[in-house]
């Protein structure tokens, strides 16, 4: 096989990667964007981001489930391990649209877990394995690139170690698929969530929803990067396994 062929296949395929890395960065840009927007403007209600989450989980039935501060800026997350809620300090202390709207999404995820949303379960029970497959996806692939491009061994083991990559990295493309029904989900159940308890007025609905779409964008984004990744990967493969055959 034509090494230097390999390779130029190789960068070839790699035009791939920039469709999903341009729609990340617009993501994140968009969500930082509309969540520094709207930090700045105050709920009618006056409540603080863990004062809304603390509401949404008590009038739920979780009123023993913890809310703690957690450092850094849009590192809030919900812990199904631990069953508490983090929120970063702009969204635990703030009383502003975006720190309620994000507060309430993480008790979203909370309320999904008390309901055993399906989804939700899924990718619970996926994250023991998507660990593994983060760490040797890339690792199988390059190194069984590699033993065909240098034939040290059988083409075949070659090929099959690259597959072992794809088919890890394939299991971190479908997580990222299973993480969109479970995000928005909770968006929706946050939005509900926020009006039927009165902790935003009709008026502001719309820019909570503006906060919760730019978040669930990113989610979007990493999903369309996964997948085309995924892409670049197969078509890699195949591309060195028919100049194997030339």
């Amino acid at each position: 096989m034509d090494t230097m062929l390999a390779f130029y296949t190789f960068s070839i395929w790699d035009l791939l990667m920039i469709p999903g890395l341009l729609l990340g960065l617009y993501a994140q840009f968009k969500l930082r964007s509309v969540y520094g927007r709207y930090l700045e403007v105050g709920a009618e209600s006056r409540l603080s981001g863990a004062d809304a989450a603390r509401r949404i989980l008590d009038s739920s039935g979780l009123r023993q489930m913890p809310i703690h501060e957690t450092p850094g800026q849009l590192s809030d997350h919900y812990d199904p391990i631990k069953k508490a809620l983090f929120l970063s300090s702009d969204n635990f202390h703030g009383r502003s649209l975006s720190a309620l709207g994000v507060a309430a999404h993480e008790a979203g995820h909370a309320l999904q877990h008390k309901a055993a949303y399906a989804p939700l379960n899924l990718r619970m029970a996926m994250v023991p394995v998507v660990n593994i497959a983060s760490t040797g996806a890339m690792t199988a692939f390059f190194i069984g690139m590699l033993l065909m491009s240098m034939q040290a061994v059988s083409p075949k083991m070659g090929s099959t170690i690259m597959g072992i990559g794809i088919g890890l990295f394939a299991i971190m493309t479908f997580f990222q698929l299973v993480t969109l029904p479970v995000e928005f989900d909770a968006s929706r159940r946050a939005k509900v969530e926020l009006l039927r308890l009165g902790l935003i007025s009709q008026r502001e609905s719309g820019a909570v929803t503006k906060v919760l779409g730019a978040a669930a964008m990113t989610y979007v984004a990493a999903m369309v990067a996964s997948a085309l990744e995924l892409l670049r990967l197969v078509m890699i493969a195949r591309g060195m396994s028919r100049d194997d055959r030339a």
